[in-house]
């Protein structure tokens, strides 16, 4: 791949993009590099203020960007259904699933699931499905979920999804991650059955520098924690910039190949977009088709055009 950076994004005047969670971080560089290039982007946030200001900042950045705020909270299934109701395009070229929260104490989503699976899982998983019919219809499309290199740390538990036998943060985070990428592998395959070109694909930043890692030590009041993580981004991580990279290559880049996997190149940690190791588990189909059903059922969202 060489060095591949930002300046290797295509134009891409006249497309639309969905990035969730692009307010601060990984998120908003995503956004800001997409509508540099062109594209029509919609930053998918909770918070309407933090989401109003990253639209305000990403215009001082980038003069006549064509990027808004649209309210998303992936912790809310109604609320995803009111943003895929009020979509305002026929088209979407790039959806970029961005959003996740990374190891906060025991808690449930509006609908009742464990946070990191209902957050970093079931929210992509009816996200996309409400919004397939615009994929669909826009030649070329692409799909991209953030995953992490720590998805290594847990397969999925079919019996136990939403950590009800104990919860163990880590264990939790690393299960939902797996799910990003038995997500994209079987949507991958359903994509290909139904002889759609829409490419699915993950990515991961390796380690970059953004507030996912403090926010859960902070909603704790662990202050200790949150400087020791603080610390180990200045020290360790890369950029948000850097960290972006490969989410930017898996969603523009000529030649992206279905149920691909992108991160840093160098130890999966930091450097240009490389394709990245993955755990044996996350290519069990499987356990991947399990997986979808189960989330249909959880979710109610129904993937009717991409059938089994």
């Amino acid at each position: 791949m060489g060095e591949w950076n930002t300046r290797d994004v295509p134009a891409l005047t006249g497309r639309v993009a969905v990035v969730t969670g692009a307010n601060s971080g990984l998120g908003y560089v995503t956004a800001r590099e997409l509508a540099r290039k062109g594209a029509h982007v919609l930053l998918a946030c909770r918070s309407e203020a933090r989401g109003k200001a990253a639209q305000d900042r990403l215009a001082a950045e980038v003069p006549g960007a064509e990027a808004r705020f649209a309210r998303l909270d992936l912790a809310d299934l109604s609320s995803v259904r009111e943003f895929a109701d009020a979509y305002p395009y026929d088209r979407l070229d790039l959806l970029v699933n961005n959003a996740g929260v990374m190891a906060p104490p025991y808690g449930t989503t509006a609908d009742g699931f464990e946070t990191q699976f209902g957050v970093n899982h079931l929210g992509p998983f009816a996200l996309t499905g409400r919004l397939l019919p615009a994929l669909l219809a826009t030649p070329g499309a692409r799909a991209v979920t953030v995953s992490s290199v720590l998805h290594a740390l847990a397969n999925i538990d079919p019996g136990d999804l939403n950590s009800e036998h104990g919860y163990r943060r880590w264990t939790a985070y690393g299960r939902s991650k797996t799910a990003n990428l038995l997500f994209t592998r079987e949507l991958s395959r359903r994509l290909a059955a139904a002889g759609s070109d829409v490419v699915a694909a993950a990515a991961h930043p390796g380690y970059a520098s953004t507030n996912l890692q403090t926010a859960g030590p902070r909603a704790e009041g662990r202050r200790g924690a949150e400087r020791a993580m603080t610390l180990a981004n200045r020290v360790f991580a890369q950029s948000a910039e850097a960290g972006a990279l490969p989410t930017l290559y898996a969603a523009t880049a000529p030649g992206v190949r279905p149920d691909s996997f992108t991160g840093p190149s160098f130890a999966m940690w930091r450097g240009a977009p490389a394709p990245s190791w993955r755990a044996p588990w996350t290519r069990d189909d499987r356990a991947a088709a399990r997986l979808w059903s189960l989330s249909e059922d959880l979710t109610g969202v129904r993937y009717d055009a991409l059938p089994g």
